[in-house]
Protein backbone atom coordinates (compact mmCIF):
# COMPACT_ATOMS: atom_id res chain seq x y z
CA UNK A 1 0.00 0.00 0.00
CA UNK A 2 1.76 3.56 -1.30
CA UNK A 3 2.15 6.05 1.56
CA UNK A 4 -0.70 8.29 1.72
CA UNK A 5 -0.15 12.16 0.16
CA UNK A 6 1.40 14.54 2.18
CA UNK A 7 -1.58 17.59 3.73
CA UNK A 8 -1.49 20.03 0.79
CA UNK A 9 -0.08 18.25 -1.87
CA UNK A 10 -1.10 19.23 -5.70
CA UNK A 11 -2.05 22.95 -3.79
CA UNK A 12 -0.17 25.85 -4.46
CA UNK A 13 2.95 26.76 -2.85
CA UNK A 14 2.04 29.30 -0.03
CA UNK A 15 5.35 31.84 1.38
CA UNK A 16 5.84 30.82 5.37
CA UNK A 17 8.74 32.64 7.79
CA UNK A 18 11.88 31.68 8.19
CA UNK A 19 12.30 28.87 11.48
CA UNK A 20 13.12 30.30 14.25
CA UNK A 21 16.78 29.62 15.39
CA UNK A 22 15.75 29.17 19.58
CA UNK A 23 15.33 32.82 20.72
CA UNK A 24 16.07 34.67 17.26
CA UNK A 25 13.88 35.53 14.38
CA UNK A 26 15.92 36.10 11.73
CA UNK A 27 15.42 38.22 8.66
CA UNK A 28 17.68 39.33 5.54
CA UNK A 29 21.53 38.78 4.70
CA UNK A 30 22.58 35.70 2.78
CA UNK A 31 20.01 33.10 3.68
CA UNK A 32 17.17 36.52 3.33
CA UNK A 33 14.59 35.86 1.22
CA UNK A 34 15.51 38.98 -0.97
CA UNK A 35 18.99 37.56 -1.42
CA UNK A 36 17.36 34.52 -2.40
CA UNK A 37 15.43 36.14 -5.23
CA UNK A 38 18.13 38.61 -6.17
CA UNK A 39 20.41 35.48 -7.12
CA UNK A 40 17.55 33.80 -9.20
CA UNK A 41 17.03 37.46 -10.52
CA UNK A 42 20.82 36.86 -11.91
CA UNK A 43 20.28 33.15 -12.79
CA UNK A 44 17.79 34.30 -15.14
CA UNK A 45 19.78 36.79 -16.32
CA UNK A 46 22.44 33.96 -17.03
CA UNK A 47 19.66 31.81 -19.00
CA UNK A 48 18.69 34.88 -20.92
CA UNK A 49 22.73 35.21 -21.74
CA UNK A 50 23.16 32.14 -22.91
CA UNK A 51 20.15 31.42 -24.57
CA UNK A 52 20.86 34.70 -26.77
CA UNK A 53 24.24 32.69 -27.58
CA UNK A 54 22.72 29.61 -27.81
CA UNK A 55 20.46 31.56 -30.68
CA UNK A 56 23.76 32.95 -32.25
CA UNK A 57 24.84 29.27 -32.64
CA UNK A 58 21.61 27.70 -33.65
CA UNK A 59 22.12 30.73 -36.84
CA UNK A 60 24.64 29.37 -37.63
CA UNK A 61 23.79 25.86 -37.75
CA UNK A 62 21.42 27.43 -40.55
CA UNK A 63 24.27 28.89 -42.61
CA UNK A 64 25.92 25.44 -42.51
CA UNK A 65 23.06 23.92 -43.48
CA UNK A 66 22.56 25.85 -46.54
CA UNK A 67 25.66 25.99 -47.47
CA UNK A 68 25.84 22.40 -47.88
CA UNK A 69 22.96 22.05 -50.36
CA UNK A 70 24.70 22.70 -53.09
CA UNK A 71 27.30 19.89 -52.63
CA UNK A 72 24.07 17.41 -52.09
CA UNK A 73 23.98 15.88 -55.27
CA UNK A 74 27.95 15.25 -55.72
CA UNK A 75 27.36 12.79 -53.01
CA UNK A 76 24.20 12.63 -52.24
CA UNK A 77 24.44 9.86 -49.71
CA UNK A 78 26.97 11.10 -47.32
CA UNK A 79 25.11 14.87 -48.24
CA UNK A 80 21.61 13.61 -46.98
CA UNK A 81 23.25 12.54 -43.70
CA UNK A 82 25.44 15.57 -43.30
CA UNK A 83 22.57 17.97 -43.61
CA UNK A 84 20.15 15.74 -41.42
CA UNK A 85 22.78 15.93 -39.00
CA UNK A 86 23.41 18.80 -39.03
CA UNK A 87 19.68 20.22 -38.87
CA UNK A 88 19.18 17.54 -36.01
CA UNK A 89 21.39 20.04 -34.11
CA UNK A 90 20.05 22.63 -34.77
CA UNK A 91 16.63 21.53 -33.58
CA UNK A 92 18.23 20.24 -30.65
CA UNK A 93 19.72 23.76 -30.03
CA UNK A 94 16.61 25.49 -30.66
CA UNK A 95 15.28 23.35 -28.16
CA UNK A 96 17.76 24.02 -25.32
CA UNK A 97 17.16 27.69 -25.90
CA UNK A 98 13.37 27.77 -25.60
CA UNK A 99 13.92 25.72 -22.68
CA UNK A 100 16.36 28.06 -20.98
CA UNK A 101 14.11 31.37 -22.07
CA UNK A 102 11.26 29.32 -20.41
CA UNK A 103 12.45 28.61 -17.14
CA UNK A 104 14.30 32.37 -17.24
CA UNK A 105 10.30 33.53 -17.32
CA UNK A 106 8.93 31.24 -14.77
CA UNK A 107 11.79 32.95 -12.12
CA UNK A 108 11.32 36.37 -13.37
CA UNK A 109 6.87 35.52 -12.70
CA UNK A 110 7.87 33.91 -9.34
CA UNK A 111 9.72 36.91 -8.24
CA UNK A 112 7.00 39.64 -9.63
CA UNK A 113 4.74 37.15 -7.56
CA UNK A 114 6.79 37.65 -4.76
CA UNK A 115 7.06 41.37 -4.87
CA UNK A 116 3.10 41.80 -5.24
CA UNK A 117 2.29 39.51 -2.45
CA UNK A 118 5.04 41.54 0.13
CA UNK A 119 3.17 45.01 -1.67
CA UNK A 120 -0.13 43.63 -0.66
CA UNK A 121 0.75 42.74 2.57
CA UNK A 122 2.23 45.81 3.57
CA UNK A 123 -0.56 47.82 2.38
CA UNK A 124 -2.97 45.88 4.41
CA UNK A 125 -0.67 46.26 7.31
CA UNK A 126 -0.53 49.90 7.53
CA UNK A 127 -3.74 50.51 6.30
CA UNK A 128 -5.39 48.30 9.57
CA UNK A 129 -7.11 45.86 7.17
CA UNK A 130 -5.34 42.80 8.31
CA UNK A 131 -5.71 42.32 12.33
CA UNK A 132 -3.36 40.19 12.89
CA UNK A 133 -0.50 42.70 11.55
CA UNK A 134 -1.65 45.79 12.57
CA UNK A 135 -2.05 44.78 16.12
CA UNK A 136 1.48 42.66 15.95
CA UNK A 137 0.23 38.83 16.95
CA UNK A 138 1.46 38.13 13.24
CA UNK A 139 1.05 34.20 12.40
CA UNK A 140 2.29 32.77 15.88
CA UNK A 141 -0.49 34.57 18.06
CA UNK A 142 2.41 36.18 20.29
CA UNK A 143 2.14 39.87 21.40
CA UNK A 144 5.13 41.84 19.77
CA UNK A 145 5.30 45.75 21.65
CA UNK A 146 7.27 46.34 18.74
CA UNK A 147 5.57 45.43 15.82
CA UNK A 148 2.34 46.89 16.94
CA UNK A 149 4.52 50.19 17.64
CA UNK A 150 5.87 50.12 14.31
CA UNK A 151 2.21 49.66 12.63
CA UNK A 152 0.61 52.49 14.89
CA UNK A 153 2.84 54.67 13.92
CA UNK A 154 2.74 53.58 10.21
CA UNK A 155 -0.65 54.02 10.31
CA UNK A 156 -0.60 57.64 11.98
CA UNK A 157 1.90 58.54 9.11
CA UNK A 158 -0.41 57.45 6.70
CA UNK A 159 -3.45 58.84 7.79
CA UNK A 160 -1.49 62.06 7.97
CA UNK A 161 -0.62 61.85 4.07
CA UNK A 162 -4.74 61.57 3.27
CA UNK A 163 -6.03 64.46 5.31
CA UNK A 164 -6.79 65.82 2.73
CA UNK A 165 -9.43 62.86 1.57
CA UNK A 166 -11.53 63.58 4.57
CA UNK A 167 -8.89 62.87 7.58
CA UNK A 168 -9.16 64.95 10.34
CA UNK A 169 -5.73 67.26 10.74
CA UNK A 170 -6.37 67.37 14.45
CA UNK A 171 -5.20 63.66 15.08
CA UNK A 172 -2.40 64.08 13.26
CA UNK A 173 -1.31 67.23 14.66
CA UNK A 174 -1.77 65.84 18.16
CA UNK A 175 1.26 63.33 17.63
CA UNK A 176 3.43 65.32 16.03
CA UNK A 177 2.75 64.91 12.99
CA UNK A 178 2.37 67.20 10.03
CA UNK A 179 -0.34 66.36 6.91
CA UNK A 180 1.59 65.44 3.94
CA UNK A 181 4.61 63.90 5.29
CA UNK A 182 4.74 59.78 5.04
CA UNK A 183 7.69 59.21 7.78
CA UNK A 184 8.97 60.22 10.94
CA UNK A 185 12.10 62.29 9.57
CA UNK A 186 10.30 64.69 7.87
CA UNK A 187 7.13 65.23 9.97
CA UNK A 188 10.34 65.70 12.54
CA UNK A 189 11.98 68.28 10.68
CA UNK A 190 8.27 70.17 9.58
CA UNK A 191 7.45 70.43 13.48
CA UNK A 192 11.14 71.77 14.21
CA UNK A 193 9.94 74.71 11.73
CA UNK A 194 7.23 75.71 14.29
CA UNK A 195 7.89 78.64 15.94
CA UNK A 196 8.69 78.16 19.69
CA UNK A 197 10.99 75.02 18.81
CA UNK A 198 14.66 76.89 18.19
CA UNK A 199 16.11 75.70 21.10
CA UNK A 200 15.81 71.73 19.97
CA UNK A 201 16.56 71.89 16.10
CA UNK A 202 20.38 70.59 15.64
CA UNK A 203 23.52 72.88 16.26
CA UNK A 204 27.25 72.57 15.82
CA UNK A 205 28.64 69.76 17.53
CA UNK A 206 32.08 69.27 18.76
CA UNK A 207 33.99 66.13 20.46
CA UNK A 208 35.82 66.97 23.64
CA UNK A 209 38.60 64.51 24.36
CA UNK A 210 38.35 63.36 28.42
CA UNK A 211 40.58 60.52 28.80
CA UNK A 212 43.11 58.46 26.84
CA UNK A 213 44.85 54.86 28.09
CA UNK A 214 45.35 51.45 26.75
CA UNK A 215 43.21 48.35 28.18
CA UNK A 216 42.61 44.60 27.38
CA UNK A 217 39.55 44.82 25.25
CA UNK A 218 37.28 41.96 24.48
CA UNK A 219 35.46 43.53 20.87
CA UNK A 220 32.80 40.39 20.91
CA UNK A 221 29.28 42.10 19.95
CA UNK A 222 28.07 41.27 23.64
CA UNK A 223 31.38 42.61 25.08
CA UNK A 224 30.90 46.18 23.06
CA UNK A 225 27.20 46.52 23.99
CA UNK A 226 27.81 45.68 27.98
CA UNK A 227 30.67 48.20 27.22
CA UNK A 228 28.06 50.76 26.13
CA UNK A 229 25.85 50.25 28.90
CA UNK A 230 28.74 51.62 31.64
CA UNK A 231 29.60 54.32 28.85
CA UNK A 232 25.86 55.13 29.05
CA UNK A 233 25.98 55.10 32.74
CA UNK A 234 28.36 57.97 32.89
CA UNK A 235 26.02 60.22 30.64
CA UNK A 236 26.86 63.40 29.48
CA UNK A 237 27.57 62.62 25.67
CA UNK A 238 30.53 60.39 25.79
CA UNK A 239 31.35 57.72 23.45
CA UNK A 240 34.38 56.00 23.36
CA UNK A 241 36.65 55.24 20.31
CA UNK A 242 38.87 52.25 20.57
CA UNK A 243 41.88 51.35 17.93
CA UNK A 244 42.23 47.32 17.95
CA UNK A 245 45.09 45.76 15.96
CA UNK A 246 44.16 43.29 13.29
CA UNK A 247 46.79 42.04 11.82
CA UNK A 248 48.94 44.66 10.31
CA UNK A 249 45.99 47.59 10.33
CA UNK A 250 43.87 49.04 12.81
CA UNK A 251 40.42 48.92 12.84
CA UNK A 252 38.69 51.66 15.11
CA UNK A 253 35.65 51.24 17.05
CA UNK A 254 33.15 53.84 17.81
CA UNK A 255 30.56 53.23 20.64
CA UNK A 256 27.55 55.54 20.93
CA UNK A 257 25.40 54.77 23.54
CA UNK A 258 21.22 55.91 23.83
CA UNK A 259 19.13 58.53 24.45
CA UNK A 260 20.50 60.15 27.44
CA UNK A 261 17.52 62.24 28.99
CA UNK A 262 18.17 65.68 30.10
CA UNK A 263 15.05 66.52 31.15
CA UNK A 264 15.14 70.36 31.97
CA UNK A 265 17.93 71.05 29.84
CA UNK A 266 16.33 69.30 26.82
CA UNK A 267 18.18 70.75 23.85
CA UNK A 268 21.40 72.34 25.82
CA UNK A 269 24.98 71.21 25.69
CA UNK A 270 24.38 67.28 25.39
CA UNK A 271 23.64 66.17 22.03
CA UNK A 272 22.68 62.49 22.84
CA UNK A 273 19.84 64.08 24.61
CA UNK A 274 16.34 63.54 23.53
CA UNK A 275 16.68 66.68 20.79
CA UNK A 276 19.46 64.53 19.41
CA UNK A 277 17.07 61.55 18.59
CA UNK A 278 14.93 64.50 16.25
CA UNK A 279 18.65 65.56 14.63
CA UNK A 280 19.65 61.68 14.64
CA UNK A 281 15.72 60.81 12.82
CA UNK A 282 15.36 64.14 11.33
CA UNK A 283 18.89 65.39 10.49
CA UNK A 284 21.00 62.80 9.17
CA UNK A 285 23.08 63.03 12.16
CA UNK A 286 24.54 66.76 10.53
CA UNK A 287 26.01 68.19 13.25
CA UNK A 288 26.93 64.70 15.29
CA UNK A 289 29.09 63.26 12.35
CA UNK A 290 31.02 65.82 12.16
CA UNK A 291 32.02 65.41 15.57
CA UNK A 292 32.47 61.51 15.59
CA UNK A 293 35.00 62.27 12.84
CA UNK A 294 36.85 64.67 14.37
CA UNK A 295 37.25 61.95 17.59
CA UNK A 296 38.55 59.09 15.24
CA UNK A 297 41.21 61.98 14.16
CA UNK A 298 41.84 62.99 17.49
CA UNK A 299 42.34 59.24 18.66
CA UNK A 300 45.13 58.35 15.89
CA UNK A 301 42.97 57.10 13.33
CA UNK A 302 44.11 58.50 9.62
CA UNK A 303 42.27 58.48 6.05
CA UNK A 304 41.09 54.88 4.77
CA UNK A 305 41.05 53.13 7.98
CA UNK A 306 38.77 50.78 8.62
CA UNK A 307 35.77 51.73 11.37
CA UNK A 308 33.11 49.61 12.61
CA UNK A 309 30.21 51.49 15.02
CA UNK A 310 28.39 49.63 17.90
CA UNK A 311 25.39 51.32 19.09
CA UNK A 312 21.93 51.52 21.27
CA UNK A 313 18.87 53.12 20.31
CA UNK A 314 19.52 57.14 19.24
CA UNK A 315 23.16 56.17 19.00
CA UNK A 316 22.07 53.32 16.47
CA UNK A 317 20.58 56.24 14.57
CA UNK A 318 23.60 58.05 13.87
CA UNK A 319 25.79 55.24 13.50
CA UNK A 320 23.72 54.31 10.72
CA UNK A 321 23.53 57.79 9.07
CA UNK A 322 27.24 57.33 8.96
CA UNK A 323 26.58 54.50 6.53
CA UNK A 324 25.30 56.89 4.22
CA UNK A 325 27.23 60.04 4.91
CA UNK A 326 29.72 60.94 2.09
CA UNK A 327 32.11 63.46 3.73
CA UNK A 328 32.65 60.41 5.96
CA UNK A 329 32.50 57.75 3.46
CA UNK A 330 35.56 59.17 1.84
CA UNK A 331 37.79 59.18 4.57
CA UNK A 332 36.90 56.24 6.37
CA UNK A 333 36.56 52.43 5.20
CA UNK A 334 33.12 52.15 7.07
CA UNK A 335 33.03 48.22 7.43
CA UNK A 336 30.67 47.04 9.75
CA UNK A 337 27.53 48.69 11.70
CA UNK A 338 26.25 47.10 14.76
CA UNK A 339 22.61 48.29 16.27
CA UNK A 340 20.93 47.37 19.08
CA UNK A 341 17.30 48.75 20.12
CA UNK A 342 17.11 51.59 17.07
CA UNK A 343 14.69 52.75 15.10
CA UNK A 344 16.65 52.91 11.41
CA UNK A 345 14.17 51.27 9.03
CA UNK A 346 14.59 54.73 6.85
CA UNK A 347 18.13 54.95 6.68
CA UNK A 348 19.48 53.02 3.71
CA UNK A 349 23.56 51.77 3.79
CA UNK A 350 25.34 52.58 0.46
CA UNK A 351 26.43 48.78 -0.95
CA UNK A 352 28.76 46.97 0.66
CA UNK A 353 28.60 47.85 4.22
CA UNK A 354 27.36 44.40 6.13
CA UNK A 355 24.71 45.87 9.03
CA UNK A 356 22.88 43.82 11.79
CA UNK A 357 20.44 44.96 13.76
CA UNK A 358 19.23 43.42 17.20
CA UNK A 359 15.60 44.20 18.44
CA UNK A 360 13.32 42.89 21.21
CA UNK A 361 9.64 41.76 20.22
CA UNK A 362 9.09 43.46 23.79
CA UNK A 363 11.40 46.58 22.86
CA UNK A 364 8.45 49.55 21.38
CA UNK A 365 11.70 51.99 20.64
CA UNK A 366 13.18 50.12 17.33
CA UNK A 367 9.70 50.28 15.73
CA UNK A 368 9.32 54.00 16.52
CA UNK A 369 9.77 55.49 13.07
CA UNK A 370 6.90 53.31 11.40
CA UNK A 371 9.42 51.79 9.50
CA UNK A 372 10.63 47.99 8.59
CA UNK A 373 14.35 47.29 8.14
CA UNK A 374 15.19 46.32 4.35
CA UNK A 375 15.99 43.10 3.67
CA UNK A 376 19.66 42.65 1.84
CA UNK A 377 22.13 40.81 1.39
CA UNK A 378 24.30 42.49 3.69
CA UNK A 379 21.91 44.27 6.48
CA UNK A 380 20.35 41.15 8.90
CA UNK A 381 17.70 41.91 11.45
CA UNK A 382 17.23 39.87 14.18
CA UNK A 383 14.15 39.69 16.82
CA UNK A 384 14.88 38.34 20.31
CA UNK A 385 11.90 36.73 21.41
CA UNK A 386 13.07 35.57 24.92
CA UNK A 387 11.29 36.86 28.04
CA UNK A 388 12.72 40.65 28.97
CA UNK A 389 12.46 41.39 32.55
CA UNK A 390 13.34 44.54 34.87
CA UNK A 391 15.98 43.56 37.62
CA UNK A 392 14.70 44.09 40.95
CA UNK A 393 15.88 47.53 42.14
CA UNK A 394 16.13 49.12 38.32
CA UNK A 395 13.98 51.79 37.15
CA UNK A 396 11.80 50.00 34.37
CA UNK A 397 13.28 53.08 32.04
CA UNK A 398 12.27 52.60 28.03
CA UNK A 399 10.93 48.91 29.40
CA UNK A 400 13.22 45.63 29.88
CA UNK A 401 13.23 45.28 26.24
CA UNK A 402 15.07 48.14 25.86
CA UNK A 403 18.26 46.82 28.18
CA UNK A 404 21.67 46.44 26.66
CA UNK A 405 21.87 43.50 29.00
CA UNK A 406 18.91 41.46 27.28
CA UNK A 407 20.41 42.17 24.06
CA UNK A 408 24.04 41.43 25.27
CA UNK A 409 22.19 38.01 25.73
CA UNK A 410 20.93 38.16 22.35
CA UNK A 411 24.56 38.70 21.07
CA UNK A 412 25.95 35.78 22.74
CA UNK A 413 23.15 33.65 21.31
CA UNK A 414 24.32 35.19 17.34
CA UNK A 415 27.69 34.08 18.66
CA UNK A 416 26.12 30.86 18.62
CA UNK A 417 24.00 30.40 15.91
CA UNK A 418 24.77 28.58 12.34
CA UNK A 419 22.01 30.45 10.59
CA UNK A 420 23.40 31.07 7.18
CA UNK A 421 22.87 35.41 7.64
CA UNK A 422 24.36 35.63 10.65
CA UNK A 423 27.23 32.92 10.23
CA UNK A 424 27.89 35.25 7.43
CA UNK A 425 27.47 38.77 9.52
CA UNK A 426 28.89 37.41 12.53
CA UNK A 427 32.11 36.48 10.40
CA UNK A 428 32.20 40.42 8.78
CA UNK A 429 32.15 41.70 12.04
CA UNK A 430 34.80 39.47 13.44
CA UNK A 431 36.86 39.97 10.21
CA UNK A 432 37.01 43.41 11.04
CA UNK A 433 37.52 43.51 14.75
CA UNK A 434 40.09 40.26 14.94
CA UNK A 435 40.46 38.93 18.30
CA UNK A 436 41.13 41.51 20.83
CA UNK A 437 43.72 42.22 23.54
CA UNK A 438 45.47 45.41 24.23
CA UNK A 439 43.58 48.02 22.62
CA UNK A 440 44.08 52.18 22.84
CA UNK A 441 40.48 53.71 24.30
CA UNK A 442 40.01 57.21 23.80
CA UNK A 443 37.07 58.73 25.52
CA UNK A 444 35.61 61.62 24.25
CA UNK A 445 32.07 64.30 25.38
CA UNK A 446 30.45 65.34 22.61
CA UNK A 447 29.55 69.05 23.01
CA UNK A 448 26.50 70.77 21.27
CA UNK A 449 27.01 74.51 21.23
CA UNK A 450 25.01 77.31 23.01
CA UNK A 451 22.36 78.59 21.77
CA UNK A 452 22.91 82.08 20.01
CA UNK A 453 22.15 85.08 21.98
CA UNK A 454 18.83 86.77 20.48
CA UNK A 455 19.17 90.26 19.42
CA UNK A 456 16.33 92.73 21.38
CA UNK A 457 15.15 95.81 20.04
CA UNK A 458 14.62 98.47 22.37
CA UNK A 459 10.86 99.24 22.49
CA UNK A 460 11.44 102.69 23.48
CA UNK A 461 11.41 105.16 20.21
CA UNK A 462 14.19 107.31 20.25
CA UNK A 463 13.61 111.26 21.05
CA UNK A 464 14.01 112.14 16.70
CA UNK A 465 11.55 109.64 16.44
CA UNK A 466 9.10 110.91 19.71
CA UNK A 467 9.19 114.33 17.75
CA UNK A 468 8.65 113.23 14.24
CA UNK A 469 5.61 111.51 15.34
CA UNK A 470 4.30 114.28 17.77
CA UNK A 471 4.41 116.60 14.83
CA UNK A 472 2.45 114.79 12.63
CA UNK A 473 -0.83 114.49 14.97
Amino acid sequence: MSDAAPIGAGSAPEPAPPVPDGILRIRGGVGGMSFQLDELLQGAAVLDQLAQRLGSVEVEAQRVQDALEPFLYESYASGCAAIDAVAESRKGIAGVRADLAEVSRDVRASNQAYEFAEAKNALLARTGLDPWKTLGLENTGGFSLRDTTENVIALVLSAAMNVGQGMVPGAALAVGVIPGRSDAGSALRDVLALPGTEKFRPRPVKAEQIGQGMENVDPSMAANLRRLDEIHARGKGEIEIIEVHNGSASTWMVLIPGTEPEKANMGGANPLDEAGIVEALGYGSKDVIPAITQALHEAGAEAGDQVVAVSHSQGGVHAMNLTQDKAFLAEFDLRFVLTAGAPVGGVVAEPGISTLHLEHADDWVPGSDGQKNPDTKDRVTVTLTNPARTPPGEGFGLGPGHRLETYAVGAEEIARSQDPSLVASAGAYAGAVGAGGAATVTRFRLVRDAMPERVHSDPKPSVRQSKSEAGTR
